[in-house]
């Protein structure tokens, strides 16, 4: 399907069934951080999923690449991401299996029945207030800021949504661990999994991909490093066969 891409718009090749998607330069581009998350992330055949804070659409784009799924949706606050994801929805023939949803995260119980997903995932704002620069442009600084939500937001609509014995998925940074781990158990999420993410081999973490299971038993795995890169510029394997390439 041909898809007219708008000003500073670009197409970018995602290295799964032929996948594309629409991004623009001006706005917040996806990272390693949503590539590595839809790597972590299970979606079981017949499943339905949900993607909060989905931006242009990445992850429910990639796990319907990648998993059986039956029906991936991804909610949105911000008008032009949603355009582009919905555009690249069409773009990728997925508007069976992919939906893009406008709304808050804060809101998210409203605007779905409780307990009507089987995975919810997210890659939400890392940066609270007082850590970091806050870009100028108001869509740019909410992806990586807290400005529309909090981590307790997310956390909040995850554990309302995820039907009872469903999984949650996150990928954040380390510094907040602690937290992350107190708001989950606060909502009943257990954590189930965890894995760092390291630059390099002899560098500190500086991602970590989590498993909540709603309601699940008090017991965690920790699963070996996920080192990035080999050497400056060179991916580990397990990177590249994430990606796809």
């Amino acid at each position: 399907m041909m898809i007219e891409l708008k000003d500073g718009e670009r197409l970018d090749d995602l290295h799964r069934n032929g996948f594309r998607i629409i991004q623009n330069e001006k706005l917040f581009c996806f990272g390693m951080d949503a590539v590595l998350l839809s790597g972590f992330a299970e979606v079981r055949e017949g499943e339905k999923a949900l993607d909060l804070g989905t931006g242009t659409g990445i992850i429910p784009i990639l796990l319907a690449a990648k998993t059986k799924g039956e029906h991936f949706t991804g909610l949105e606050i911000s008008a032009r991401s949603v355009d582009m994801a919905r555009r690249s929805v069409l773009l990728n023939d997925l508007q069976q299996r992919v939906e893009i949803v406008q709304g808050d995260i804060k809101e998210a119980g409203d605007l779905f029945a409780p307990a009507s997903f089987d995975t919810v995932t997210s890659n939400p704002p890392y940066m609270i207030g007082q850590h970091g620069l806050v870009n100028p442009d108001i869509e740019k600084a909410a992806a990586r800021h807290e400005i529309f939500c909090t981590l307790e937001d997310v956390v909040r609509a995850a554990a309302k949504l995820v039907r009872p014995g469903g999984r949650f998925y996150l990928v954040h940074r380390p510094f907040r661990l602690a937290e992350i781990i107190r708001t989950l158990s606060q909502y009943k999420l257990e954590p189930k999994r965890m894995r760092l993410v390291y630059p390099y081999v002899d560098r500190e973490p500086n991602m970590v991909l989590i498993e909540a299971v709603r309601g699940g038993r008090p017991r965690m795995t920790v699963e070996k490093p996920l080192i990035v890169y080999k050497e400056p510029g060179v991916y580990m394997p397990e990177i590249t066969e994430i990606y796809g390439y």
